[in-house]
């Protein structure tokens, strides 16, 4: 990694949100919104492939990710969707095809953010499509009631992920129950986030494509899990 960014990936920023445009100029662009503790760089091997198409790929770092200044609560909605919107701002009327690659909550973010966009296509990979019961279920692994968390509002679990009451009250204001971008999704059978169940609902109710990789993790990171990755995303851009 590292010798196509230097050649290919050009850094500014949009705003105050650093960005990564990858690629010749084309009239063709697919935006990539990576997920928890992810960063613009990482769209590199996706960027690699997609630029090979004819594409361009735009990156950039979500709140307190990347070179950003590092946040307490990680990636809070409320702040991450309007910067989500703001980079379609951005891109819109520049391009005559605009496409999405989402990872994990990156996807979650994206749906929210783009459901009423022309966009072409959308690749989720390893994506959140449930949030409130994702929520819901770290509440019921940490024993703790819905009227616990409104009356403290923020607590702790002890795997690490902070309860905000907030942050279920938005969600569920929002619920994802439109999604028509024609969309494909790499799952990784060992994904420990969002259970199969989940994903067959999402695919059923939206037309989704599902590419099941048994061996998988959420966090695709061996070379074997990288190679599948790959193999995949070629595959969905030709």
């Amino acid at each position: 990694m590292g010798a196509f960014l230097e050649s290919k990936g050009k850094e500014f920023r949009i705003g105050e949100i650093p960005a990564i445009l990858w690629g010749d100029s084309s009239d063709k662009v697919y935006i990539y919104v990576h997920g928890y503790q992810g960063c613009k760089e990482e769209a590199e091997l996706f960027a690699e492939l997609a630029c090979k198409e004819g594409w361009q790929v735009l990156s950039f770092d979500l709140p307190g990710h990347g070179c950003r200044e590092p946040i307490k609560l990680g990636l809070l909605p409320w702040d991450v969707v309007p910067e989500v919107e703001q980079v379609y701002d951005y891109i819109e009327g520049k391009y005559s095809r605009v496409a999405l690659y989402g990872s994990s909550v990156g996807a979650f973010f994206s749906m929210l953010a783009y459901r009423d966009k022309p966009i072409e296509r959308a690749l989720f990979v390893s994506p959140i499509l449930d949030m409130e019961l994702m929520i819901r279920n770290m509440m019921k692994s940490s024993g703790v009631s819905e009227e616990r968390l409104e009356k403290e509002q923020m607590i702790e679990t002890n795997f690490g992920f902070m309860l905000i009451w907030r942050y279920l009250q938005y969600v569920v204001e929002r619920p994802i129950d439109r999604w028509d971008v024609p969309t494909s999704i790499l799952y990784p059978g060992k994904d420990n986030f969002t259970d199969i169940t989940v994903v067959n609902r999402f695919v059923q109710r939206f037309g989704a494509d599902l590419t099941v990789y048994k061996k998988g993790e959420h966090w695709f990171h061996t070379p074997e899990q990288l190679a599948v990755l790959r193999d995949w995303a070629e595959e969905k851009l030709k």
